[in-house]
């Protein structure tokens, strides 16, 4: 079984960004009626695009 571990928040920074209206609009769509922020959703999206860039580096 998986130890429990009280999770911690990471530092962050605040950027501004600019979207594409036609972004920001498929982001509220795929988010819509789920337990998901824009930033949330934004994030992810920023992390598979490092990792799948790392690995083409390999």
């Amino acid at each position: 079984m998986k130890q429990f571990k009280i999770p911690s928040v990471p530092p962050t920074t605040n950027k501004c960004i600019r979207f594409p209206n036609d972004v920001i609009e498929g982001v509220e769509e795929a988010i819509k009626g789920k337990q998901c922020t824009f930033t949330a959703f934004v994030i992810e999206a920023v992390r598979v695009a490092l990792d799948n860039l790392n690995e083409g580096n390999k």
